[in-house]
């Protein structure tokens, strides 16, 4: 894992604990899929579901966009971990429901 890497895996940790923290959500399923696979595999998996996530429904019904996994696939620090095309599915996904 390299740095950028390591930076989006705590990244997506810490979607976890400010949702749990601000919103009293807690994103079990979220958090362990992390543990598991980590922050990138997971993202992925998100991302290039066919069905969006209930977390992204609980987030965005708060107006946390901000906290999703697509929101941070999108930040340019980690611009370097996704493709063109996770970066468009990505805003798609964000534009279409926001």
């Amino acid at each position: 894992m390299n740095e950028t890497e390591r930076r989006f895996h705590l990244a997506m940790v810490d979607i976890y604990q400010t949702a749990k923290r601000d919103l009293g959500y807690n994103a079990s399923r979220f958090i362990q899929m992390v543990s598991e696979r980590g922050g990138l595999a997971t993202a992925r998996q998100l991302l290039w579901s066919d069905q969006i996530s209930d977390g992204f429904e609980t987030l965005r019904s708060h107006g946390r966009l901000d906290l999703t996994v697509e929101a941070h696939v999108l930040r340019e620090e980690f611009a370097e971990l996704f493709s063109d095309e996770d970066r468009q599915r990505a805003q798609d996904r964000l534009s279409r429901l926001h």
